[in-house]
């Protein structure tokens, strides 16, 4: 059962708070979807474009899929659409990818600022995959939808998405294994 559906049902009904409701529910993975597509400055004006286009577009929603799915489909289509609208430029860093695992503050100062420099080389061998790998790497290994899921939020059959996952965690690895100083991985 899709936790938005009462939700969703009272905006189809006229009810902007619950409207409202869900785009709180939803922003952050919405915003980060986004900026690692078309980057943190473009963000925010894609983020407004898909809840805009959520909104006019919720009467139709069939609810064959959760909520979530189908907002994050839109946000994808937005920023594809955003993205061929301009030249391309890298994208540029919206959160760590991995948290700095140190609760206790145990790590020396020089193990933290090793850490925040690995993380910051992550996530540009990251930028540098294309759009349709990033997008598929970002919605499985970091917000972690299943497959169907972003099959569908891709649109994509779900062979494809394996695939592509694949090649772009292969294409990751390879990227990593060039600086193997970095990452100390096996040849």
């Amino acid at each position: 059962m899709d936790p938005d559906r009462a939700l969703v049902d009272r905006a189809v009904a006229g009810d902007l708070a619950a409207f409202e409701a869900l785009v709180e529910r939803h922003r952050d993975v919405v915003f980060r979807v986004a900026a690692r597509t078309v980057g943190r400055d473009e963000a925010e004006d894609v983020c407004q474009d898909a809840f805009l286009r959520a909104f006019h577009r919720l009467p139709s929603f069939r609810r064959e899929a959760p909520f979530r799915t189908w907002l994050l489909r839109i946000t994808h289509n937005a920023a594809l659409n955003h993205l061929a609208r301009r030249r391309p430029e890298p994208v540029e860093s919206v959160e760590p990818l991995v948290e700095d695992a140190d609760p206790d503050g145990a790590r020396t100062p020089a193990e933290r600022l090793e850490g925040r420099e690995r993380r910051e080389r992550l996530e540009g061998k990251v930028r540098l995959l294309s759009p349709a790998h990033r997008a598929v790497l970002v919605l499985r290994d970091i917000e972690g939808l299943t497959y169907e899921e972003i099959a569908d939020v891709t649109q994509s059959p779900l062979g494809s998405v394996k695939g592509r996952l694949h090649r772009a965690r292969a294409e990751l690895i390879e990227m990593l294994r060039r600086n193997t100083y970095d990452w100390e991985l096996p040849t």
